[in-house]
């Protein structure tokens, strides 16, 4: 149950902080009217939140764990938002920074 919770947190990081940023890029670089800034500053500030409900204390492999979450979230909502499909390489280079992810967030260690 941990690792599932830890990884809905991930997520929810991962969408909290692409979909805020994805919002202040449509208003500073696509016009979006000034609400839409200010939704997603505050999606972001949101962001910031997320990752201290991590049952870890290592606020450094709490943040190099999510960083790889990030890269693989950002390759799908890519895909799923902007229509630009990874490609081999992406999916790959993907696959390596999971099996990352999980080595630095999962790996056993002693208390």
């Amino acid at each position: 149950m941990q690792v599932a919770r830890s990884i809905g947190l991930f997520a929810a990081a991962g969408l909290a902080e692409i979909g805020g940023g994805y919002l202040v890029w449509r208003w500073l670089r696509e016009g979006a009217p000034w609400p839409v800034g200010l939704v997603g500053g505050l999606i972001l500030v949101v962001y910031g939140v997320i990752p201290t409900l991590q049952t870890t204390a290592d606020f450094g492999r709490v943040y190099a764990a999510y960083g790889g979450v990030f890269v693989v979230m950002s390759l799908l909502w890519g895909w799923s938002i902007d229509g630009h499909r990874p490609d081999t390489y992406d999916w790959l280079g993907a696959a390596i920074v999971i099996l990352g992810v999980a080595v630095i967030f999962f790996a056993p260690r002693p208390r």
